[in-house]
């Protein structure tokens, strides 16, 4: 019998080796100081540090805690965001990209005290993090990005070939003194002390919409009157207000988890070219090693093709640089991406000042969101923040590079608008496998319909209830999937990713 090389089903490594608490369904209207939408990184840390603060925070996730990308992460604690310095300061000047490196090297040193101070068993090493490339133009990209370091003051970067991989680089940028954890180890022990301190969780809890700038509206009926709310949702769930549905695009990009057989690697990685390939390993609480590899990028709904092919892109290279027979774990993660790759923190508009939000951090959400958190809170207690500036939604006029970068976002969600209503549709009931999922004709109409393993169909009306575009299957997480703005959803409808706070119209024919 051959042994399959990917599990059947996508699991993350992370959440496979943490037990999870349970909290209630918010199930009535109430008042508070502060009201936190989503329990992720971001709104975790901002939790902890506003329970010390003696005001009444609670928090809201519409699904179950840290069941978004916090979960589904690489887990790099690097100030090292890939080649982005030499790119921050073409677009925002030296003393910008300074603030930047400055706010996230902060927020390493804070995570990394935070994980001393309350002896958080999360699996936190000391590595070198390293660029690296195969080619002439990314040999030139990490010299302009060594230069960059140099003008905006990061200490221990150098070029090098000695990366510590099985294969050999044509070049490599390394920053010592970096970090990687457990994030979900890490962001419970926040939950823990948050609790202790007076702090309110609920999950399954999905809020739907934001009236002024003080009450929320729950998808159920309640509401919650706040002094200050932070829309710390991943994608903004209220994004009609500043518009962030045209300012950003979400992107999916695909992980395993195995014991490998070669020697493994000593620090965390990245490549500067496509397609991406991220490396790093984590201790199993068995004590052995995994080896996590992590790339194959691109943005949500619009892949060509059948999108498990992405798994077994990174399990071929995994097997030919690291001799990696069988994975353990696979999954993947969604993450937004900004016009000018900073994130988007701060009050949600200039006339929103009590509405403030946290998103866009590109992939690299373990600083960024202590940067959010920590300028969110600031925000709160009437605190100066020096980056404040630097991360608001409300930032100066987009520049020359940004205005493309809009430009393009917006019309190719008018090209997949159009798209998803003139495609023609040949596919029928009789063509779906057990598993699998696709839009079908039924009695003339376009519908979404999955297959799954009991032979039972599950139909949806396959349009995002977001703004209206039409889904798309995603066969590697049997899913159904939004290409103008990343919303997601079960095969059967419910809602995983937003902006759409609404599942999709089910559709019943009968048995």
């Amino acid at each position: 019998m051959t042994q399959k090389i990917l599990p059947s089903e996508s699991h993350s490594y992370w959440r496979a080796h943490k037990e999870f608490p349970v909290f209630p369904k918010l199930s009535e209207d109430m008042e508070v100081d502060v009201a936190i939408i989503g329990a992720g990184l971001t709104g975790i840390t901002a939790a902890y540090l506003l329970s010390q603060s003696g005001r009444k925070v609670i928090v809201v996730e519409g699904s179950r805690i840290l069941e978004g990308t916090t979960g589904f992460t690489t887990a790099k604690v690097t100030v090292q965001h890939g080649p982005i310095y030499q790119q921050l300061i073409e677009s925002f000047g030296r003393e910008k990209a300074e603030q930047y490196y400055e706010a996230n090297n902060e927020a390493k040193d804070f995570m990394e005290q935070t994980i001393k101070q309350l002896g958080i068993n999360c699996d936190f090493e000391k590595v070198d993090a390293f660029l690296y490339t195969n080619t002439d133009d990314g040999v030139e990209i990490l010299q302009k990005e060594l230069d960059a370091y140099h003008k905006i003051g990061i200490d221990g970067g150098a070029l090098t070939k000695e990366t510590g991989l099985p294969f050999t680089v044509k070049e490599g940028l390394k920053l010592e003194n970096q970090g990687q954890f457990h994030p979900l180890k890490y962001a419970l022990a926040l939950v823990e002390k948050a609790i202790e301190n007076g702090v309110q969780f609920f999950e399954k809890s999905r809020a739907k919409s934001i009236h002024g700038s003080n009450r929320v509206e729950m998808i159920d009926g309640n509401e919650i009157r706040a002094k200050k709310i932070l829309v710390c949702s991943h994608f903004p769930f209220n994004d009609e207000d500043g518009l962030y549905f045209t300012r950003m695009y979400s992107e999916r990009s695909y992980a395993l988890a195995t014991l490998a057989e070669a020697n493994y690697p000593k620090g965390i990685y990245i490549n500067v070219e496509k397609p991406t390939r991220s490396i790093r390993t984590a201790l199993g609480p068995d004590g052995r090693r995994y080896l996590l590899l992590g790339g194959e990028g691109h943005i949500t709904g619009r892949f060509q093709g059948d999108t498990s092919t992405n798994y077994d892109a990174l399990a071929a290279f995994g097997r030919e640089q690291f001799k990696a027979k069988q994975y353990a774990y696979r999954w993947s993660a969604q993450d937004l991406v900004t016009l000018d790759g900073v994130p988007y923190v701060g009050p949600m508009t200039s006339g929103l000042q009590d509405v403030l939000v946290a998103t866009g951090y590109a992939k690299w959400g373990m600083t960024n969101s202590t940067v959010a958190a920590k300028i969110l809170v600031d925000n709160v207690l009437e605190k100066e923040n020096r980056f404040a500036e630097l991360y608001s939604p409300t930032r100066s006029k987009m520049k020359k590079e940004d205005i493309k970068s809009f430009a393009k976002i917006n019309a190719n969600v008018a090209k997949e608008l159009v798209k998803g209503k003139t495609e023609k549709i040949d596919v029928v009931f009789q063509d779906l496998k057990a598993g699998s999922g696709d839009i079908i004709k039924l009695d003339g109409q376009k519908v979404g319909a999955y297959k799954d393993d009991y032979g039972k169909i599950h139909l949806v009306k396959p349009v995002c209830t977001h703004l209206g575009c039409d889904v798309v299957f995603n066969d590697a997480e049997s899913s159904w999937d939004c290409p103008c703005h990343g919303s997601r959803y079960t095969y059967s409808g419910d809602v995983i990713e937003g902006p759409a706070y609404e599942p999709l119209e089910k559709i019943d024919i009968g048995e």
